[in-house]
């Protein structure tokens, strides 16, 4: 059981921050990453939709004989979750953007939170959110389009940093200090993020938390490999490979075309 794969999937290439920190946490560890891009984004998606879609990604890991699996989708996690723990026997491990550290953190008493619709809207986004900013300004938005223009090849676009403007602009009047990323998708906007925000913004996502999440899980449930080889590294994808291909051009990894 412990040499079989750790499965992670994402409405897209999102997922891949958290399959980045979790290769380099645990390097004995494979991993299948299914990349449902053909699906994205999920966040415009109502709840039952992604629930579907959460349902059929889990159980083509768990044919594939994944031992633990990782929800490296906020809204998938946030929608979807609580299902799947109660439905099938393995370990999950979900990400939801992390209001809590800001929260603690913030100087300004004001934060960010830049996320899907899907996300938003989540019970468990409320429950959170007001569980930790209570006393703070919060300012919320869609990224609506962004997830696109990644799927696209378009992370670097004119386009791309021209919306992020528009969304980032009552940020930067509100005096936040902290930006939530609330999708995985934009773990990859860092380097535009700190172009176009004020120098004390700090930018946080969930995806080192997540790593260690799994470590301690795979712990807990005795599923550690035991192995001393590197372990190998699947991605399955219904969408354009070059785009997961760039993302992973100074990787090692094989790429298969998902057949859903």
């Amino acid at each position: 059981m412990s040499s079989k794969p750790i499965g992670i999937f994402d409405s897209g290439v999102g997922g891949l921050s958290i399959w980045k920190e979790i290769r380099q946490l645990l390097p004995l560890e494979s991993t299948l990453y299914l990349s449902d891009s053909k699906h994205a984004p999920y966040g415009p998606k109502g709840s039952k939709a992604i629930l579907e879609l959460s349902i059929k990604n889990t159980e083509y890991l768990i044919d594939k004989g994944c031992k633990l699996i990782v929800v490296a989708c906020n809204t998938a996690t946030t929608n979807a979750i609580e299902f799947l723990r109660t439905n099938y026997k393995v370990p999950f491990i979900g990400i939801e953007p992390a209001i809590k550290p800001a929260a603690l953190q913030t100087q300004t008493k004001r934060i960010g939170v830049l996320a899907t619709k899907g996300t938003l809207s989540s019970h468990l986004f409320h429950k959170t959110s007001q569980l930790y900013s209570n006393e703070l300004v919060v300012v919320e938005q869609v990224g609506n389009g962004i997830v696109e223009l990644i799927e696209q090849g378009q992370l670097y676009s004119k386009e791309m940093r021209d919306l992020l403007s528009i969304y980032l602009s009552p940020m930067i009047k509100a005096e936040i200090d902290y930006l939530v990323l609330g999708c995985t998708h934009y773990h990859f906007l860092m380097p535009i993020l700190k172009k176009l925000l004020p120098n004390n913004v700090n930018i946080i996502d969930s995806a080192e938390a997540v790593a260690r999440q799994t470590k301690s899980v795979l712990k807990l449930n005795k599923l550690s490999n035991s192995g001393v080889e590197k372990g190998k590294s699947q991605f399955y994808t219904n969408g354009t490979q070059s785009v997961i291909a760039n993302l992973l051009k100074f990787e090692t990894v094989t790429l298969k075309k998902l057949d859903f």
